[in-house]
């Protein structure tokens, strides 16, 4: 993996952490082309959801609040985070994929991350 925690100098404290943690879950989870992982990208304002193909190293399809139509909408953030995760699933169903494997990416499942996983599982994922 191209995560490194000791060559960063200011990587500290709760960053450390979150970077062990995504080490640790990223040995268990690899996704192939069959059930892609479903990564989760979460910063202080916006969050991103990527489906990709670890074997063939694509991404096949990415929803993100970033986008011109969620960053217009005056919902909160965890109402966009959900929107993004139903934008992926959508976009996941035209691409083909129907079953994924969910990727944290570190993050608890907790506030936006669970928003975004309830928003895929409503737009027809299964994880």
């Amino acid at each position: 993996m191209a995560i490194s925690i000791r060559h960063n100098k200011n990587t500290k404290g709760r960053t450390a952490s979150r970077l062990r943690r995504q080490i640790r879950g990223r040995k268990k989870i690899q996704g192939s082309a069959e059930r892609p992982r479903l990564v989760i990208t979460r910063s202080s304002k916006h969050m991103v959801a990527q489906i990709v193909d670890d074997l063939e190293g694509h991404t096949l399809v990415s929803a993100s609040t970033m986008e011109a139509d969620l960053r217009s909408s005056g919902d909160d953030k965890t109402a966009k985070a959900k929107r993004v995760g139903e934008l992926v699933a959508d976009r996941a169903k035209a691409a083909g994929v129907s079953t994924v494997v969910f990727d944290r990416a570190g993050n608890k499942y907790a506030g936006r991350v669970a928003a975004v996983a309830d928003g895929a599982r409503e737009g027809g994922l299964e994880f």
